[in-house]
Formats: structure tokens, C-alpha cells, sequence
């Protein structure tokens, strides 16, 4: 028997992986497994992690509250949805997306994309499977979970089943994301709205809506987007804009936007670049302040760096707006029975009401750590932070885009993955000494 071989049985009396010790002082069931590392979240990030954790020989199980992976692009995104960055920023660690594919590929085929991703790599999420409660009890990790009987819809939670699964594990990563969960803002009025009143992650499709009035509320990419898919579906769409915000053309110099920021930024100060990308888009779709778009102080780039806040990118919505297709209205006062008063005083009359207003991280009601990640927005307390204590990880959490993504999941793997080597060479070593030690003079 060879050491590493050796390594591995004693490794199998390890109470790490055989014994389930004490569980934490909330109580659990008996009956669980014990794996290296518990990954939660079967989208990008929870893919790339496990990917590189596979190809390297870490025992890990990926868990996923839906019935697929991609959950958020399957169930949550609009038909005409693109990736907003060329797909060369796209891309997860290891694997290109096909060269047939356009340079910014539609949803269907990003989550093609991501399923033979996972079908290269051997990933095999276990589906269905909501994190209840994860916490940390000195030695390892507790992973709590019950079964998922009815996938989320309309704004409404999952419904679990009464049985509960058990993991313990050393290593824990956090892969759920920026956009767990929709945010419905509390506005004056909304229960007595006799209109449409749906959050984004519900829409489809501007068919259906011809001739309806439509309110958009919000001037993210996905405001836009959808205010401008409701024109080109013949609705009469309006879009709330309430905060100041930047809108970049997509592309300048028929260079993507993005790709073009990075190249100057190794060459300029971000507020140079800053002033270039403002004064091409001023040349290419205007001044948005005339029709009701106010850019922050801060210029785009250098906004992203200090807030992660990111600019929009325009594919067609400021030409809507130019036209008179799509009205900008300013912040919402009050839902009145069949209207919208504005903090303008205006008050119009709408059929539908869409609340493009954004998602947040569900971390703060399953994990009990109050180091490392905000109880307050489900992000890590400090900027582009991945690692945590007690073997805590945060995978897709930079604000970065799925270019943030790869990042993320190329770090903390090659940080698992260099303790598990320690942890397996300190056990040859013990083996080692313990010959020596027994070997006759």
C-alpha cells in the first residue's frame, strides 16, 4: 500500500467524514452526509466553483432550489434577453462558448452554454433542494435543507417538504448570487391598484400588451430593456426614471464598450477614460439630461470601482425615448385605483405596471455568520471579497459580471484545492513519522 493510499484509510476513521459528531446547538436530525465542500447555488458561479473543484479531486455536492441550473436566466429573464458584454467576457473557466455563436449570445443559447458546461465537466446538481440554515459550529460546517414541493412563482416562496437533509462539510461556498430574490419596493397605494401590477422577473414578452399603457419602473439594463421590447410590441410604454444614472451606447468604433474600457484602463486613469467614454457618448446618442436622464457626477467607470454600480448599456431605448415611443416619467408619489401620481404632481392613467426594481441576495435568511457577509444586503462586508472565515467562500458576489464570476471560482478553488494538498500531505507525513517510529533499530 502506497502512503496516499494509506493516507485515504486513515482518512475513512477521520470523524470529518464518517462521524457526524455533535451538530450545532440549533438541533438536527440524525441521518446526513459529510462532504469537503458544500457548494450552494447551481448558477455560474456554483458551475465554475464545482468544475474546477471536480477537475482536481475535491468530493464536493453542488445543491440547487430549482428544478434546473441557470434558474434565474431559465425562470426570471425576458425573451429578448442578450448578454449585455461580448461573450469573451462571458465565459466560464476552462470552456469557451462556440464560435458559431454570436458575439453577444441569446438567452437560449447562454443556457446551452451553462448546460454543456455542466455536462463537460460531470456536474450533477441535487435539484430541489432549498438551504434552510448553514452555520458553523467550531469544527465544520452544518448545511441544513428540505425538499422543494413547488417552485417559486409570482413573487411567492418555494413551498418545502417536512423531511430535512443534513451536510457537514469543511469548506462552504456561498454561490447564490447577486439576484436571489426580486425586490418589491413598498409604494403608497399599490394594494389598491386596480391595474397589472408584476415584478420583471415575470415578464416574457411585449405581446399581448399592444395597446395597453405600460409603466416601467426603474432605468436599469433591465428597465430598458423591457420598456423597449414593450414599444417594439406596439405597447404605449412609459419608464420611471428616478434616479441619475449613466447610459453608454453598447458599442463605440464598433468596439463593444466594455472591451474598450478595460484596454484604456491599462493605459489611463480611470477618470480620463472616464471623459473619453462620456464625450463619444454624448457624440453617439446625445445628451440623456434632455430627455430626462441625469448622469451621477461620478463618471461611469470610476462609479463602478467605488459603488459597483453599473452603467446601462443602451441597444435602443434612447432612440424609443428621442421619438416619443417611450415616455420618462420622474420617482413614483402614490398607485391611485387606475393611476400613477409622480413626484411631479402629474397624474397618468396605466393598464400594467412593471417593477423592473432590481434583486437581492437571500444570504442573511440561511446563513448564520455575521462576519463575513452583511446582514443588511447579503453581499461581503468589504468589496470584492471571496473569502471568509472558517473555510466561508462567496462565489459571484463581486459585482463584476460573470467576468467577476470566473474570478471568483478560479480563487477560491485553487485555495481549497491548496488546503486539501496540505491536508493530504500532513497525513503522509503522520504516516511516515509513525514508521520511522516503529521501525527496530
Amino acid at each position: 500500500m502506497d502512503c496516499f493510499s494509506e493516507a485515504e484509510g486513515k482518512r475513512s476513521h477521520d470523524p470529518l467524514y464518517c462521524n457526524p459528531g455533535a451538530p450545532p446547538a440549533t438541533g438536527f436530525p440524525v441521518g446526513f452526509t459529510d462532504k469537503l465542500v458544500v457548494i450552494v447555488g447551481a448558477g455560474p458561479a456554483g458551475l465554475a466553483t464545482a468544475a474546477l473543484l471536480g477537475l482536481a479531486g475535491v468530493p464536493y455536492v453542488l445543491i440547487e432550489r430549482c428544478n434546473c441550473i441557470g434558474s434565474l436566466w431559465r425562470h426570471r429573464t425576458y425573451d429578448r434577453l442578450c448578454l449585455h458584454l461580448p461573450k469573451k467576457f462571458c465565459e466560464l473557466p476552462l470552456m469557451p462558448f462556440p464560435v458559431d455563436f454570436p458575439t453577444y449570445p441569446t438567452r437560449e443559447q447562454f443556457l446551452e452554454y451553462l448546460e454543456s458546461y455542466a455536462t463537460t465537466f460531470g456536474i450533477e446538481p441535487k435539484f430541489r433542494e432549498a438551504v434552510i440554515s448553514a452555520e458553523f459550529n467550531g469544527d465544520s460546517w452544518w448545511v441544513r435543507t428540505k425538499g422543494v414541493t413547488s417552485l417559486a412563482s409570482g413573487g411567492e416562496q418555494p413551498k418545502l417538504a417536512g423531511n430535512v437533509n443534513m451536510y457537514r462539510c469543511k469548506w462552504l461556498v456561498v454561490a447564490t448570487g447577486e439576484n436571489a430574490e426580486p425586490v418589491v419596493p413598498e409604494i403608497e397605494g399599490s394594494a389598491r391598484f386596480k391595474g397589472q401590477l408584476m415584478h420583471s422577473s415575470d415578464y416574457r414578452s411585449g405581446e399581448g400588451y399592444a395597446d395597453k399603457r405600460v409603466l416601467v419602473v426603474g432605468c436599469g439594463n433591465s428597465g430598458m430593456e423591457v420598456s423597449l421590447d414593450l414599444s417594439n410590441h406596439n405597447a404605449r410604454a412609459s419608464m420611471v426614471v428616478r434616479d441619475k444614472v449613466h447610459v453608454l451606447p453598447r458599442e463605440m468604433l464598433g468596439r463593444s464598450t466594455f472591451g474598450m474600457s478595460v484596454w484604456l484602463l491599462k493605459w489611463l486613469h480611470v477618470q480620463t477614460v472616464d471623459r473619453i467614454l462620456l464625450m463619444m457618448s454624448r457624440v453617439i446618442i446625445g445628451d440623456t439630461t434632455r430627455i430626462g436622464i441625469t448622469r451621477p457626477r461620478i463618471g461611469p467607470m470610476e462609479l463602478k470601482a467605488v459603488s459597483g454600480k453599473t452603467p446601462v448599456l443602451d441597444v435602443g431605448t434612447i432612440a424609443k425615448i428621442k421619438s416619443g415611443n417611450i415616455q420618462v416619467f420622474p420617482g413614483m408619489r402614490r398607485f391611485h385605483d387606475h393611476d400613477v401620481e409622480f413626484i411631479d404632481g402629474r397624474i397618468e392613467s396605466f393598464d400594467v405596471v412593471i417593477l423592473a426594481t432590481g434583486y437581492r441576495s437571500n444570504v442573511p435568511y440561511w446563513l448564520k455568520d455575521k462576519d463575513f457577509f452583511s446582514e443588511k444586503d447579503g453581499f461581503p462586508k468589504k468589496s470584492n471579497e471571496w473569502k471568509g472565515k472558517n473555510g466561508l467562500y462567496a462565489a459571484g458576489f463581486s459585482k463584476r459580471g460573470l467576468l467577476g464570476v470566473s474570478m471568483d471560482a478560479m480563487n477560491i478553488s485553487e485555495d481549497i484545492v491548496q488546503q486539501w494538498r496540505d491536508m493530504r500531505m500532513e497525513d503522509v507525513r503522520e504516516i511516515m513519522s509513525n514508521r520511522r517510529a516503529t521501525c527496530p533499530v
